[in-house]
């Protein structure tokens, strides 16, 4: 029968004897660990930021553009011919059945005035259906109505950018700035969007009536029409749905018929924003494998070490053998020995690497995230290249012959 416990003192002992090639050994596994742990919490949180920023854009979000103008042969691209209108908007809203809510569009940048500061903005004309779309509630105030809307009010909605640097710490709700030089009345102060993953500040924008954009900011455009117009299916898997329904019911309106193209063109954002997040996924995986590699080479360097390790005790292990050793108490020994050296590498690698991602995070200011899952396949790939390496030269030792372990010198 095996005797666990003197094994492994003895495998305990043998490590403390030559403690810093021992030292040497888990080094290997303490780098591939830590780096392992790094490069997962790098890419996971690569992978969660821009999630938070596809949330922040809205969720089961379209876009659809107007058509493109051309001049002497040379297009200008999507949107720079108007073809949609307000009542495509109203349409689309009432008679696709995969379609939650839609938001007309019309934007420009204007100076903005407000006593003695003045800040170069987008200004967006929209209905009060836009909040909803973009699923942005206010921090304080109210959104127009649609009487507003319809009156051409001059009543404007603010970004906090757009506060922070007209206002300071005065509360705009109330006051008057001037667009173009038209005064409007703050009404509401949106809450903080943060960035699009393009790196666009979205809190820097003013929202106003589009019927009002139309009539005193962007005139030179026809009644009614809109250059894009902003779409939130009712569930990611109702876009393709909504797509298609949006596309039939545009075409109708359009009067385009077969053979002609669309004076459209329909954007899936949330489609957009999911690949771009599982890249970030797939390049954190890749990441993680490339490290690995570090962990491998740690395993072979603990075989190296450990077959190193037979050859100087051979003698000890003809000992063994004759006072009563049986074959797997000895390749248990050297198999502990392995295992020992691995996972005091991977503690101490979980360690390195978790310092490792907070030292990046405040230097390099990128987002990291140490998983728990990281850590534990880390740990337990530590353990598996430990017993893995480590059986070849337990298996070597076992079946050394006695007799002419004892001779050797």
């Amino acid at each position: 029968m095996i005797n666990i416990p003197s094994t492994i003192k003895i495998s305990f002992r043998a490590l403390r004897v030559n403690k810093m090639r021992s030292a040497l050994t888990m080094l290997g596994i303490i780098i591939g660990v830590s780096t392992v742990i790094t490069m997962l919490a790098v890419g996971s949180g690569a992978s969660q930021q821009i999630a938070q920023q596809i949330s922040s854009i809205g969720s089961n979000l379209m876009i659809i553009l107007s058509g493109s103008s051309g001049t002497g042969g040379v297009r200008q691209g999507f949107g720079t011919q108007p073809t949609l209108t307000m009542g495509d908007n109203d349409a689309i809203i009432k008679e696709c059945r995969a379609v939650l809510d839609a938001a007309p569009v019309l934007s420009g940048v204007c100076q903005i005035v407000y006593g003695n500061q003045n800040w170069s903005t987008n200004v967006t004309g929209t209905t009060p259906n836009m909040l909803n779309v973009r699923d942005w509630p206010l921090a304080s105030g109210r959104v127009f109505t649609p009487d507003e809307v319809k009156s051409a009010a001059k009543v404007c909605l603010l970004g906090k950018t757009v506060i922070g640097n007209l206002f300071g710490g005065i509360d705009p709700v109330g006051n008057i700035i001037r667009i173009k030089k038209v005064p409007f009345k703050v009404i509401g102060v949106l809450e903080t969007k943060g960035q699009t993953p393009t790196g666009q500040d979205q809190d820097d924008a003013i929202y106003v009536p589009i019927t009002t954009g139309q009539k005193k900011l962007f005139g030179n455009i026809l009644p009614g029409m809109v250059r894009v117009i902003m779409v939130k299916g009712k569930s990611p898997d109702d876009l393709a749905d909504a797509e298609k329904q949006i596309t039939d019911l545009l075409r109708q309106r359009h009067r385009i018929t077969q053979k002609t193209d669309n004076d459209f063109t329909i954007r899936n954002l949330t489609q957009m924003m999911q690949t771009a997040q599982q890249s970030a996924k797939v390049m954190a995986l890749l990441l993680g494998a490339i490290a690995s590699v570090s962990l491998l080479v740690g395993g072979i360097g603990i075989m190296n070490i450990m077959l190193v390790s037979v050859t100087e005790r051979t003698r000890e292990i003809g000992i063994r053998m004759a006072v009563g050793a049986k074959t797997w108490d000895i390749r248990l020994q050297f198999i502990i020995e392995a295992l020992t050296l691995s996972l005091i590498g991977g503690i101490m690698g979980i360690m390195l690497g978790i310092g490792g991602s907070q030292l990046i995070s405040n230097i390099a200011g990128w987002s990291t995230i140490v998983s728990p899952s990281s850590i534990l396949i880390s740990f337990s790939f530590s353990g598996l290249v430990g017993i893995g390496f480590g059986f070849y030269p337990a298996f070597k030792a076992s079946m050394l012959n006695p007799i002419d372990a004892l001779r050797y010198e």
